[in-house]
């Protein structure tokens, strides 16, 4: 909910073009269909228990899925970037009596990838799609790689945690990219023990974050290549149904303090009512703790036109409780994701009682 992130390509046109299915599908409820029914489908429960590195790779029997990396990058001469990657599933209503998840193009997974490059002045993005049970796309654990074409993120770990050393690539019309990520500390559950709840209804997802990633490597920007580091931040979410009909879009902060602090914030609008809040204090070492609404307040400070739509790129964010009272504003504030699913992304500087980077999705509007 990086989407990361949560950008699903459940709509119509991905529908229309993957599964050969000619019939209409029903209207979708909530962003990207995200609130539509999933009773035939794996349910979120609070009783999970994380096991790795299995739960790296696809969970077939839930809806949708993500592996969603995110990059704040410098070069040599101070100049900033940001970098995203993301590999989508969505499976395919299951036919009655079907046991599996089918071979070939009789696979009910349909998969999408996002990439993208931001600089102040420049914001390039590119998509894939792919049929599951065809090798286009999908994710392994020995090693653990996902991919979509020739867009990968791999393990390079001799070690038991294979997200200990990864490689990425993508490539688009007017960018590419290879980086080397490595991690020091262990991944970290969101929510509760990895039980990310979205809505007082319950929705929920499993989430869980590798947070500590120092990323170095090349990116290349309409033909000029720079040479670049700077954290680096892996969302991993699982769901059926994580948004009520009610909600229209979310805010997701990854937010990357000068002290070695991570915070994770989740603001999930609503058509009546607050929005609602939630987030995780990730502390150096790597020991979390769950915000509630009570101890968030996000304000948007400022607007800017984007593909006709005001998107709020200047944020007061505060954590009473933690002391931070900042300012978080977009390198580039027309970072808009202009895809079949268009939505907001991109890097973001802060500035107030902390400095740092992050990355900031912004969804329905």
């Amino acid at each position: 909910m990086k989407v990361k992130a949560l950008i699903l390509f459940a709509g119509l046109l991905l529908i229309t073009l993957l599964s050969g299915c000619d019939d209409k599908p029903e209207e979708e409820k909530g962003f990207a269909g995200l609130a539509d029914d999933a009773s035939s489908y794996a349910q979120v429960t609070l009783d999970r228990h994380f096991l790795f590195p299995d739960d790296h790779g696809p969970h077939d029997d839930f809806r949708i899925e993500w592996w969603y990396v995110t990059a704040n990058l410098k070069d040599a001469e101070g100049q900033s970037f940001g970098v995203q990657w993301t590999l989508f599933r969505n499976a395919l209503p299951r036919a009655k009596g079907l046991q599996g998840d089918g071979s070939g193009w009789s696979n009910r997974n349909l998969w999408m990838g996002h990439a993208a490059v931001t600089s102040r002045d420049d914001h390039f993005a590119a998509e894939r799609y792919a049929r599951g049970g065809v090798q286009q796309a999908g994710v392994t654990l020995a090693p653990l790689a996902a991919w979509i074409d020739d867009w990968s993120f791999t393990s390079q770990s001799a070690n038991n945690d294979p997200l200990a050393d990864m490689q990425l690539q993508a490539s688009g019309p007017q960018f590419n990219y290879r980086l080397h990520l490595k991690a020091t500390k262990p991944l970290v559950l969101q929510g509760t023990q990895g039980f990310s709840q979205k809505s007082e209804q319950g929705q929920a997802s499993y989430y869980y974050s590798q947070p500590f990633f120092q990323a170095d490597g090349s990116i290349e920007i309409d033909g000029k290549t720079y040479q670049v580091s700077g954290p680096a931040w892996l969302d991993r979410e699982w769901s059926s149904q994580p948004l009520t009909d009610n909600q229209t879009g979310w805010d997701w902060f990854s937010l990357h303090l000068g002290d070695g602090t991570e915070v994770m914030l989740y603001r999930m609008r609503q058509r009546d009512g607050e929005p609602y809040l939630t987030g995780t204090w990730i502390n150096a070492d790597g020991s979390t703790e769950q915000l509630a609404a009570k101890d968030i307040e996000l304000v948007p400070e400022d607007t800017t036109d984007v593909e006709g739509r005001d998107i709020p790129t200047r944020w007061s964010v505060k954590i009473p409780s933690k002391a931070v009272d900042i300012t978080v504003e977009a390198l580039n504030p027309q970072a808009w994701m202009n895809l079949q699913i268009p939505y907001w992304e991109g890097p973001v500087t802060l500035n107030g009682s902390h400095e740092g980077v992050g990355y900031l999705e912004m969804t329905g509007y």
